[in-house]
């Protein structure tokens, strides 16, 4: 799942969270496939920001999935012993993973 710039959405992205109006209400609820015209809605409504589905925007900056990974493993390269360690590490490395699909 991936929080992206409402101008960066387009027609083959699936809402992975509701939208909500600043008072509750919910404007798209999660699951929803978005269309060119419930954007354009959303723009008008001042939304800024969605999240959708996968990870299907790279931003300017942002690490790939290989780069975080490779990331997690420098930093846990010192305690390869500690075993608790070590499943501390697999559950960050699952989290990870499941946020970019």
């Amino acid at each position: 799942m991936q929080t992206i710039p409402l101008s960066l959405a387009t027609s083959d992205m699936v809402l992975a969270r509701d939208i909500h109006r600043e008072n509750g209400i919910i404007l798209c609820g999660k699951g929803t496939s978005l269309s060119v015209a419930l954007i354009e809605r959303l723009k008008r409504l001042g939304i800024q920001t969605i999240t959708v589905e996968g990870h299907p925007v790279t931003e300017e900056g942002e690490k790939t999935l290989e780069g975080e990974l490779a990331d997690l493993e420098e930093r846990f390269s010192p305690r390869t012993g500690d075993p608790l360690l070590m499943r501390l590490k697999e559950i960050i490395k699952d989290m990870i993973i499941n946020s970019w699909q």
